[in-house]
C-alpha cells in the first residue's frame, strides 16, 4: 500500500480538504497512473452530498482521470510506462456475467466497481481521482490519443462517453434530427459529437444566452425552452432527444417533440423521481430510455473518434484549492463548460 496526496470529503456539508488516500500495491495486471488532470463531474457533488445514497466518509471522488503510466504489473500487455492514459467511471467488473462477456461492463449484472464509493477487490472503499495517483486493472485503463490536448482529455472519460454512447446506440447520423437538452458539461459535448456524426442538431436550453456557443459547437438550431411557443413549434420534430440535465423536467412536454418512433434518452440523473404519462408514450409510438456511461471498448472508440474529428471539451483549469469554489459554481451553472483540476496542486495543498 502507498499513500498519495488527495482532496477528501469528510461529510455531506463540509468543504473538501487536503488529505491522503491509500493505493494498493501494483499486482500482475495492474497499472499505476500518475494523475495529471482530474475533471469535476456533477456526479461527484451528488455523491458527496448524499443525493444518491449513503456515503462512507472520508471519501475522495473524481472519475475523469488523465495521467501517465508510472508502473505496470508483470502480466500487463496493453500499456507501457510513459503512455498517456485515462480512467473513467469504473475500475472493475465481474467479467463473468452475460453483459461483461458481451463487452458491456457498465451493465455488469453483479454491479461494476465504481471508481469511487465502490467496493474494491480487497473489500475496501474505492477512492477516486482527486489525487496524485491511482492503481487500476489494465482492462479499465484507456489510451488517450496524442491528438487530444492532455489538459482537456479527462472530461471525455465521463461526459464524453456518457453522451457518445446513446448517440451511437440510437443512430445519430445523416438524415437524423437530434435535440440536446441542456448546454452544460455533458450537453456541449453531445452537440459536438452529434454534429461530427452528421446529424441535424438542435439545442434546447432554458434561455437564449448560450446560443452563440451552441452554434459554434456545431448546432444547426437553438431554441429556448423557457418560451412555451418552442414546444408548439417543434412538436413531432425529432428522431432522438438526449437529455443531459440533472434536474426534473416535464417529460410529457419533451416527449411531445418526438416524431414517429422517436426516443428521448436521459443521461442526466436528478435525485427526484420524474413522472411520465403513459398516454404520451402511446402517441406516435414514442420511447423513453436511459443510458449509463459506456463500455471500455466503446470508451476507447469515443476517444479515437474525438481525436479524429478534433473534438475536445471546453475547460477551465483550476488548482486544488479552488475545488470547493468550483463545486458551487457547478451548482449555479457558472462554468463553461467543464472544470479540470491540475493534479500537481494536490501535493502542494
Amino acid at each position: 500500500m502507498t499513500s498519495v496526496p488527495a482532496y477528501t470529503a469528510t461529510s455531506a456539508t463540509e468543504p473538501l480538504v487536503p488529505g491522503v488516500v491509500e493505493r494498493r500495491a501494483v499486482g500482475p495486471r495492474d497499472v499505476r497512473v500518475d494523475i495529471r488532470w482530474a475533471g469535476i463531474c456533477h456526479s461527484d457533488i451528488h455523491t458527496v452530498r448524499g443525493d444518491w445514497g449513503p456515503v462512507p466518509y472520508p471519501l475522495t471522488v473524481g472519475h475523469e482521470i488523465a495521467g501517465v503510466v508510472a508502473e505496470v504489473g508483470s502480466e500487463v500487455t496493453r500499456h507501457r510506462v510513459g503512455d498517456r492514459v485515462g480512467v473513467g467511471c469504473m475500475v472493475d467488473s465481474c467479467r463473468e456475467c452475460e453483459n461483461c462477456r458481451a463487452g458491456r461492463e457498465q451493465y455488469c449484472l453483479n454491479g461494476f466497481t465504481d471508481t469511487y464509493n465502490g467496493k474494491d477487490r480487497d473489500g475496501r472503499v474505492t477512492q477516486g481521482g482527486y489525487a496524485t495517483g491511482i492503481v487500476v486493472d489494465e482492462h479499465f485503463v484507456l489510451r488517450i490519443p496524442e491528438a487530444i490536448p492532455f489538459e482537456k482529455a479527462a472530461p471525455l472519460l465521463c461526459a464524453g462517453i456518457t453522451t457518445y454512447s446513446p448517440l451511437r446506440r440510437w443512430n445519430a447520423g445523416p438524415g437524423r434530427k437530434v435535440a440536446v437538452v441542456g448546454l452544460g458539461g455533458l450537453g456541449h459535448l453531445a452537440v459536438k459529437i452529434a454534429h461530427a456524426l452528421g446529424a441535424e442538431v438542435t439545442v434546447l436550453s432554458q434561455s437564449p444566452r448560450k446560443r452563440e456557443d451552441g452554434l459554434r459547437f456545431g448546432a444547426d438550431h437553438y431554441h429556448a425552452t423557457s418560451d412555451p411557443a418552442t414546444f408548439e413549434r417543434l412538436a413531432n420534430s425529432f428522431d432522438l432527444i438526449v437529455n443531459t440535465v440533472s434536474a426534473p423536467l416535464d417529460l410529457d412536454a419533451y416527449l411531445g417533440l418526438l416524431s414517429f418512433g422517436g426516443t428521448i434518452v436521459s443521461v442526466g440523473a436528478p435525485p427526484e423521481a420524474v413522472p411520465v404519462t403513459l398516454f404520451t408514450l402511446f402517441e406516435n409510438q414514442r420511447s423513453f430510455a436511459g443510458s449509463k456511461i459506456g463500455s471500455i471498448a466503446e470508451t476507447q472508440e469515443m476517444l479515437d473518434f474525438c481525436a479524429e474529428h478534433g473534438i475536445a471539451p471546453e475547460v477551465e483549469i483550476i488548482p486544488a484549492e479552488k475545488i470547493n469554489e468550483a463545486w458551487e459554481r457547478v451548482l449555479s451553472s457558472d462554468v463553461r463548460y467543464r472544470f479540470v483540476i491540475d493534479a500537481s496542486t494536490f501535493a502542494a495543498a
